[in-house]
This record gives structure tokens, C-alpha cells and sequence, in this order.
């Protein structure tokens, strides 16, 4: 008997570590949610913002404004609302990370995002994020609820050399 409850204990923490990796996929993995070292920037401090920009996500599958120009090292506080009646998301990234983080939304459609460079609002919803531009080039927003990327939600900033 003490043999089979040592199994046991052993399969439900095996069990438990596997599980851990599977909520980690929401963390740390390629194209995955850390900002903190990504190419793209970094979070920002809300009280050091340049300025402030409003865009809007709506039913019709679209960011608006969805093409937006910033300055390297500006630091921009998005205000982000949902006027539509479903579930959006604004997600910042290079265009590889986004997509390669949209087939990882279509394995596990329950997937939430409330963290830098990323937010999940419901309808009505507003929240915000705050971004530090570090690099020139392009920086891509998307919606990666299955289905809206592929119906255009889905934008770009441009980085300016100062």
C-alpha cells in the first residue's frame, strides 16, 4: 500500500511540473510575453510619458488609428478601449513574434494578456499601456484572438531616429 501512495505521489507531482510548464507558455517562451529584454522596447513609467495616445478596438476588426509614428526613446502611454460589443486584444511585437504567438492563441483560446506590451479588454473595457520606443524601425500591434489578426487587426508604429 505505501508502495502504490509513493507512486502516487510521485506520478501527481510529475503531473504538477508538467503542468507548471504548460502555464509557463504564457510567460517566457518565443514570441511569448516577456518585454522586458525585447527588441521592440521596453515597459515605460507612466509618469515619465512623452505623451499619450487613444486607440480604439472595434468589431469591424480594426485598431484605431492603426498606423502611428513615435520618436526612439519617446515613451508613450496607450490609452486602449474596446468599443465593440466582443473581446479584443492590443498586443505589441516584431511581426515574427506576433505570429508566431498567434498560433500559440489558437492551441489555448482562453489566453489573457494584462502585462507590458500586451492587454486583454472585454467590451466596454478601457485599460492602458505604457512603452518606452528604444529602437528606430517598426513596431507591430495586433489582436491575436483567433480569427481578428486574419480579418486585419493588426497595425504598425514607426520608430523615428529621434
Amino acid at each position: 500500500m505505501k508502495l502504490h501512495f509513493l507512486t502516487f505521489r510521485i506520478l501527481l507531482a510529475s503531473a504538477l511540473l508538467a503542468g507548471s510548464g504548460l502555464a509557463l507558455a504564457g510567460g517566457n517562451h518565443a514570441g511569448g510575453h516577456d518585454a522586458e529584454d525585447s527588441a521592440i522596447g521596453r515597459p515605460g513609467v507612466a509618469a515619465k510619458a512623452d505623451r499619450t495616445l487613444t486607440v480604439e478596438m472595434s468589431d469591424a476588426m480594426r485598431f484605431t488609428p492603426s498606423d502611428m509614428k513615435v520618436k526612439r526613446g519617446e515613451t508613450v502611454r496607450f490609452i486602449i478601449r474596446n468599443v465593440g460589443q466582443i473581446r479584443h486584444e492590443f498586443n505589441l511585437g516584431t511581426r515574427k513574434e506576433l505570429l508566431e504567438h498567434l498560433e500559440v492563441m489558437k492551441k489555448y483560446t482562453d489566453m489573457e494578456h494584462d502585462e507590458p506590451g500586451k492587454i486583454t479588454l472585454d467590451p466596454g473595457q478601457q485599460g492602458e499601456i505604457v512603452w518606452q520606443f528604444t529602437q528606430p524601425g517598426t513596431v507591430d500591434l495586433a489582436c491575436l484572438i483567433p480569427g481578428h489578426y486574419e480579418a486585419g487587426m493588426r497595425g504598425a508604429i514607426r520608430v523615428g531616429k529621434k
